[in-house]
């Protein structure tokens, strides 16, 4: 999950960049919320963080994504997979980039940023915002069942997938997720943390279902309502002690409806 542009001490930060291990491939079509951005490699263009629709022109997610700007990067809605030429598919240069002013890059706090598109979307079965939670909104408690969605790593080697995936997974007590064996002062009243115990035999060889490289800036979901987004975790995605970190959407409202004012 992570685009590590900074120092040497956040690309330790950033070695869980937040990509699905685990869970399966997504229905074609059936997030229609699900933005892939992309970064032109001289070839193609190279799939680099994950974002999700939230308005007819703005797109959500994180602010390590793209901390210096959009540097020619496009934002593609409406894909399933990645290299498949599919008619759904809508592709925008990114107009501007939001990052919040208060992004903490030691430890990722307030890790979000909004993307406004070159022009409006043009809304279709496979392109749709998806509601997103607000202040005075209830965050799901400990146990809650939460999902999220990606194009990111399929394990620790750095596998990607071509088509999207998704997995559901349950919200882990934040205090649990602040003891000095998980995350510590790194996580903040901003986080929360999700993850999913693997079910025995595990299908792959981490112990849990997560995120992973390459699915940062996507949505957290509960019962059909953007509450999070997809920030940052462990040296290595799958691990019982670090679980997936994401910032907590409705901690924003003023800020968000400021922006999207501009």
């Amino acid at each position: 999950m992570k685009l590590c542009l900074f120092t040497a001490l956040l690309a330790l930060l950033c070695s869980h960049s937040e990509g699905i291990v685990g869970g399966q491939e997504a229905p074609a079509h059936s997030r229609p919320y699900m933005a892939s951005i992309q970064m032109d490699d001289g070839v193609n263009r190279k799939h680099e963080c994950g974002g999700f629709l939230v308005a007819d022109q703005w797109v959500m997610t994180a602010v390590h994504c793209l901390p210096t700007g959009a540097n020619e990067r496009k934002v593609v809605l409406g894909a399933h997979s990645l290299t498949d030429a599919e008619e759904t598919k809508q592709t925008f240069d990114i107009l501007h980039v939001y990052n919040n002013p208060d992004f903490n890059p030691n430890n990722y706090d307030n890790d979000i940023a909004l993307l406004k598109l070159d022009r409006p979307i043009t809304e279709s079965e496979a392109v749709k915002a998806i509601a997103y939670q607000r202040a005075g909104d209830t965050t799901p408690a400990e146990g809650a069942v939460v999902e999220t969605a990606g194009w990111g790593s399929v394990n620790n080697l750095a596998g990607s997938t071509d088509r999207l995936k998704e997995v559901f997974m349950d919200v882990v007590d934040p205090q649990l997720c602040a003891r000095y064996d998980y995350y510590g002062y790194k996580f903040t009243s901003n986080m929360m943390c999700s993850h999913r115990l693997c079910p025995k035999p595990c299908r792959h060889r981490s112990k849990t279902e997560d995120t992973c490289d390459g699915d940062s800036g996507g949505p957290l979901i509960y019962e059909g309502v953007a509450v999070g987004i997809t920030s940052n975790g462990g040296k290595k995605c799958g691990q019982v002690k670090k679980p997936g970190i994401y910032t907590i959407i409705s901690h924003y409202t003023t800020w968000i409806n400021s922006t999207m004012a501009l």
